[in-house]
Order: structure tokens, then C-alpha cells, then sequence
């Protein structure tokens, strides 16, 4: 088992892991967005859950409105970008299977957990 306090820190900070799985949390601060139009996971699907603030996932070029409460599936290999488009920061949970990134917050190839 493994245990982790969810700890909202401006960026994106990986949390928790295994070899299948892994959580992190990502802080966008109003006025700014993660990921791009070229942006993808090569292996790895993404849930991306809002706890706070709110914004946009644009996945596929689609536009999807966020607000707390939102959950979101962006599969591997959709392109998508998070923008915050409120006044506050905006903060959300978020699981990839299997991992996407390193404790360091670096990709890995696609599905090599570290």
C-alpha cells in the first residue's frame, strides 16, 4: 500500500504510485494553462478531477468547461491543453494508467513505469 497527503502546490507534482498507476496534482494559476496543442501521453490515459477554480480542457481541438466537480477522460494519445479561465487558481487531481511521469515529473516513454 502507499499513502500520500494530496498537497496543492503551484505546477504539477507527482503524489503517489505503483507500476500500474499514479496520482498527481496540478495548480494553473489564472491566465495559464498546462499541456498545448502538440501536447499527448504516448501510453497513458489521464483522469483529470477539479477540486477547486475553474477553466477549460481543450482535448482534440473540442472545448470542455471545467468547474469543481468536473471529471475528465482524456485518453492516450488525444492532444490537449488545461487553461485556467477564472480568477482563481485552479487545482486538480489527477490519475494516469499507467504512469506518465517520474517522481520527478519527467514523461517516461510510453508505459514504462520508473
Amino acid at each position: 500500500m502507499e499513502h500520500a497527503s494530496v498537497k496543492y502546490a503551484k505546477g504539477f507534482h507527482v503524489l503517489a504510485g505503483n507500476a500500474r498507476s499514479q496520482a498527481a496534482s496540478m495548480v494553473i494559476e489564472p491566465g495559464e494553462s498546462e499541456g498545448g496543442k502538440d501536447n499527448f501521453h504516448k501510453g497513458s490515459d489521464q483522469w483529470l478531477y477539479v477540486e477547486s477554480g475553474s477553466g477549460e480542457a481543450i482535448v482534440n481541438g473540442h472545448v470542455h468547461p471545467l468547474r469543481p466537480g468536473s471529471l475528465v477522460l482524456i485518453a492516450h494519445g488525444e492532444k490537449h491543453e488545461v487553461r485556467n479561465t477564472g480568477e482563481d487558481r485552479m487545482k486538480t487531481l489527477n490519475f494516469y494508467v499507467p504512469p506518465a511521469y517520474g517522481r520527478d515529473g519527467d514523461e517516461l516513454p510510453a508505459g514504462k513505469a520508473e
